[in-house]
């Protein structure tokens, strides 16, 4: 490949190369509808076309993209159109040309290839060999229509996209090859490869330039160009960002990063290493001539300093760049959080199950917590209970992670469901012995105790690997609970376990019911002065009393649990108000603790949710 070729002259000189913005996102302010087809249109409607291609070339950019991202045979049969396929995008090389013509500029003509719409196997049926000749008859098409190069974009799955650049150097040897890949918001692709698996991949494919476009806006891109240079400091990089991540108001798609904002970022991704730098969805001729005003004027590319410790081989673990979960995010904020408990349904009905939560969800509670067969009795998996209630009430859960009756394999395969079901917030705990309930045959036996299986999760899954060391193949985001009893029979062994747990990376803690403020205090002040600052956020145990002979039998058969007679003696005397007497006891308890928690954590008796909600909006409102 000889550099006779004006991309490749102007890469070789180091200067950035501004690439235009989006073709849809501009289409559909016209009033085109994503109905239509797009690449149809240099057929049927080239003004419309045109247009945008000249607002682009006015705001300063040097390369266009012709309108042919989903001219391909798969696509276009969507449309009954693939006997069209040579002529359109042969018609939109030449409308690109038209317009450059028109223009008196030196602007390239890129020739613009996106994902074929299905998925090549191993992942789907389409094999290797049918993706390439797909490709093959779309560049070639825009090949002998005389592109200057060719772009291969919003890629997605690494198979795709080397078909592409392989289909690219068969037909069209001589053009040069800018292939792009999109990451979604924990920084990989949507078939889970990381940037630098990505980068180096690609770079051996033979692109000449490797690049990162759509995904998020020009922070994401910026530090994920970052870790893709390390991985291959001697590629050029092309980075074309979304204007940030899309939102829907009132009916309409809309991207909150403004002009202002993308030039503000031009210049940090051509000194982070980006030679040809554009816009992507959401992305107007506005975006581009604040980048084009930004490089104008600038000098010799500033090297910023590396982060080499942002980047390591792609074998080894790597920690993950998901966000926190909203509990997490709350407890870090020092946020008064409510969370309740909720146990699985005994049958396949969930109908109760969800109008429950979307009842506490109304109320104001922050997060419901699943419990796993409470009581060691037969119910529902929780990881479906937790995914139910994410997906349909839109409120975020706690699963309660028991040890018992799980080995090594189970406990990983679990929790790997989990976050698959993206259920990041995780309570380990022993779990009921299953003498106590309707299997008492069933194994017993465990492989870990709480703070094992919580090592295992922080210092393991949460780095990239399983117990063994063995690579996962990403780093999972969980945020892991432990359980502290506030009135232990031998408090100096209660802190001595929760020392462990703390060690082993606990993130937040949830307690017994407690009763008694002042002595939860009085304990509390023990454990914060031996565990010193390895204190996590504290959640207070309340479980709402329901008469006076469910008190007595909570102080006098549950482990751990202690009414003090003063209480007992008003639930007694309460009689059929016991359960108006329980609410009006919780909310004194959430008051007198919150000194010393950071929280609330409910349990409803005998899934009277309707109490729940009760003292969760009273709690609320006075709190607030």
């Amino acid at each position: 490949m000889g550099l006779e070729n004006p991309f490749l002259k102007l890469l070789e000189s180091g200067k950035p190369i501004l690439s235009d913005g989006a073709m849809g996102t501009m289409l559909h302010k016209r009033g085109i509808g994503f109905d239509v087809c797009f690449d149809e249109l240099n057929l049927i409607n080239p003004a419309v076309v045109g247009d945008i291609h000249r607002e682009y070339i006015e705001a300063g950019a040097n390369i266009i993209q012709t309108n042919t991202f989903g001219a391909n045979r798969y696509k276009l049969e969507q449309h009954g159109l693939e006997d069209k396929l040579v002529e359109i995008n042969a018609a939109g090389v030449e409308l690109a040309r038209r317009v450059v013509w028109a223009s008196f500029k030196n602007v390239m003509i890129a020739g613009d290839v996106g994902p074929l719409g299905v998925r090549l196997a191993p992942f789907g049926r389409v094999l290797p060999e049918q993706a390439r000749q797909a490709f093959a008859e779309q560049i070639a098409a825009m090949a002998n229509a005389g592109v200057d190069l060719v772009i291969i974009e919003t890629m997605t799955d690494l198979y795709e996209v080397r078909e592409a650049i392989a289909a690219s150097r068969q037909v069209a040897p001589y053009l040069p090859v800018i292939a792009s890949m999109t990451f979604t918001r924990d920084d990989r692709t949507l078939l889970g490869d990381d940037p630098v698996k990505v980068a180096r991949a690609m770079h051996g494919y033979g692109a000449d330039v490797i690049g990162v476009n759509c995904s998020g806006g020009p922070n994401q891109l910026l530090r994920i160009l970052k870790i893709m240079r390390e991985a291959v400091p001697e590629a050029k990089f092309s980075v074309m960002p979304n204007a940030g991540w899309p939102q829907q108001v009132g009916g309409r798609i809309m991207y909150p990063a403004d002009p202002e904002y993308f030039g503000d970022y031009a210049l940090s991704l051509w000194n982070a290493g980006a030679t040809v730098l554009g816009g992507c969805c959401g992305t107007t001729p506005q975006h581009i001539a604040a980048m084009a005003h930004a490089l104008e004027n600038a000098a010799e590319r500033v090297e910023i300093e590396r982060e080499a410790a942002a980047v390591a081989d792609h074998d080894e673990p790597q920690p993950t760049n998901a966000p926190p979960t909203q509990l997490a995010k709350k407890l870090a904020e020092n946020s008064f959080v409510v969370t309740v408990e909720m146990d699985p349904p005994r049958g396949l009905s969930t109908h109760k199950l969800l109008a429950g939560a979307s009842l506490l969800a109304e109320a104001g509670a922050d997060v419901i917590d699943v419990a796993d067969s409470p009581m060691a009795r037969m119910r529902m998996s929780p990881w479906a209970v937790c995914s139910l209630l994410q997906r349909r009430i839109g409120v975020e859960t706690v699963l309660h992670f028991p040890t018992r009756g799980r080995n090594l394999l189970r406990v990983q395969g679990d929790l790997l469901a989990a976050h698959a079901l993206d259920v990041r917030n995780v309570f380990v705990v022993m779990g009921d012995p299953t003498a106590i309930g309707d299997y008492p045959d069933a194994a017993d036996n465990f492989d870990l105790v709480p703070s094992g299986l919580i090592k295992l999760i922080k210092q393991g899954f949460n780095a990239g690997v399983d117990h063994a060391g063995v690579d996962i193949g990403q780093p999972t985001s969980f945020f892991v609970g432990c359980a502290l009893n506030l009135h232990p029979d031998d408090p100096e062994h209660e802190i001595k376990n929760l020392r462990r747990k703390l060690r082993a990376g606990a993130d937040f803690i949830l307690t017994q019911p407690t009763y008694n403020p002042a002595k939860a205090h009085e304990f509390l002040e023990r454990v914060r002065n031996e565990v010193g600052e390895s204190m996590r956020p504290l959640l207070a145990g309340i479980l709402p009393l329901a008469s006076g002979r469910h008190a007595a039998f909570l102080h006098a058969e549950v482990p751990g649990v202690l009414i003090p007679e003063e209480m007992r003696s008003r639930m007694n005397q309460a009689g059929d108000a016991g359960a108006r007497e329980g609410i009006k006891i919780a909310i004194e308890l959430a008051h007198a603790l919150r000194a010393d928690f950071n929280g609330i954590y409910l349990m409803p008796a005998f899934n009277r949710f309707d109490y729940a909600a009760e003292i969760i909006e009273t709690v609320k409102r006075e709190i607030e």
